[in-house]
């Protein structure tokens, strides 16, 4: 069976994005939200996290390329990616 590879975009508290990369979505996710991801979500100022999407592809040079691409765009271009994408609500969580 093949392996699902992911590029996700999480939401922080401070109101910006984190896009990553994973074969896992949740566990990754979980990651994050226990402060022990990427140094960028980390930070305690940028908590609670919101998981506002995944986007899953057949393979691993995909999702990096499209991680990649979200990571170019504008803040702008970023938000109407996801609205084309049914993700609307870009209100952080309170702390």
């Amino acid at each position: 069976m093949a392996e699902t590879h992911y590029m996700y975009v999480i939401l922080t508290a401070a109101g910006t994005f984190y896009c990553g990369y994973t074969t896992d979505v949740g566990t990754r996710f979980a990651t994050h939200a226990a402060k022990k991801g990427a140094k960028y979500t980390r930070v305690n100022d940028r908590h609670p996290l919101k998981l506002l999407y995944a986007e899953a592809f057949g393979d691993r040079s995909q999702a990096l390329k499209a991680e990649a691409a979200f990571k170019k765009m504008t803040r702008r271009h970023k938000e109407a990616y996801l609205r084309a994408r049914g993700v609307h609500d870009f209100t952080p969580l309170k702390p």
